[in-house]
């Protein structure tokens, strides 16, 4: 049976699973090289590369950039209003890390989120990238939003895990503000927490597993080709709120079963930081 199963994955252009499987480790190796660790030097986070517009770089691969005044024509066009400076964060991999850490940094400046985007990137992956635009008051205060998101990614890559054929992307804060209000519909000022799973199939059965663990509420639930702001992405995301620790404790209780899970397809999942919560 196994030798007449292989033959069809050979004749459909695939190797034998037994050997797709053996190659996981190798291949595995390889996502470091597509998700460069954020550099533990400010000074390499945050270096002078010629171009005032650049702000710097962090995991993902995540760029910062700030426009100090951009074309009126322009942001007419654009649809961001009048503001005196613009900032950028955009990515090849991940969203949620991204809303949630600059969710945090909008806390702590003058500015706004005026567009949150998820391109159908993700280096290949099953997921989606980030895109988001910051609108500021003052130039010293947008830049600072940028430089506070992109301090922030390596916590927040603290809640993905991933190996060679998906991933898990579990994300939690204790209060949200409006970029988590923008991005995935939370209210302002309560608990909020997302479950992401890659393929679709994963993050459909770590849901369930979710709103199982603790008393939550489901805010969003969005599939491949349904929901909020979906990008066609193979994944599944289900954001929850409710009491804080009932929140974390849902989203907690998701990635034992989910690295598990992906062990199955390959390798065992890794995480990309340190897990926050």
């Amino acid at each position: 049976m196994d030798d007449l199963f292989n033959k069809a994955l050979a004749q459909a252009g695939i190797s034998d699973l037994a050997g797709q499987n053996a190659q996981s480790g190798r291949i595995a190796q390889n996502i470091q090289k597509d998700h460069p660790a954020i550099p533990s030097d400010p000074s390499e986070i945050f270096k002078d590369v010629g171009v005032t517009e650049y702000v710097g770089t962090a995991i993902g691969p995540t760029i910062g950039l700030i426009l100090p005044g951009m074309d009126p024509a322009l942001a007419r066009v654009m649809g961001l209003g009048d503001y005196r400076a613009i900032g950028f964060i955009g990515s090849r991999v991940g969203f949620a890390p991204h809303a949630f850490a600059l969710d945090e940094a909008v806390k702590s400046t003058n500015t706004e989120v005026l567009k949150a985007e998820s391109p159908r990137d993700g280096i290949g992956g099953c997921g989606t990238s980030a895109y988001f635009i910051i609108g500021g008051a003052n130039v010293a205060d947008t830049r600072r939003c940028v430089e506070m998101t992109l301090s922030l990614m390596s916590k927040y890559y603290g809640g993905i895990w991933i190996n060679d054929y998906g991933h898990l992307d579990m994300q939690w804060s204790p209060r949200a503000s409006q970029c988590l209000q923008l991005s995935f519909g939370a209210e302002p000022g309560e608990a909020f927490g997302l479950i992401n799973g890659g393929p679709a199939p994963v993050g459909a059965v770590l849901a369930d597993v979710a709103v199982k663990a603790a008393e939550v509420e489901i805010v969003n639930y969005t599939s491949c080709a349904n929901g909020l702001d979906f990008a066609y992405g193979n994944e599944v995301t289900t954001t929850i709120t409710g009491d804080s620790e009932a929140v974390r404790q849902a989203v907690r209780a998701t990635i034992d079963p989910g690295r598990k899970i992906l062990s199955g397809l390959g390798s065992e999942a890794e995480c990309m930081g340190t897990p926050y919560y």
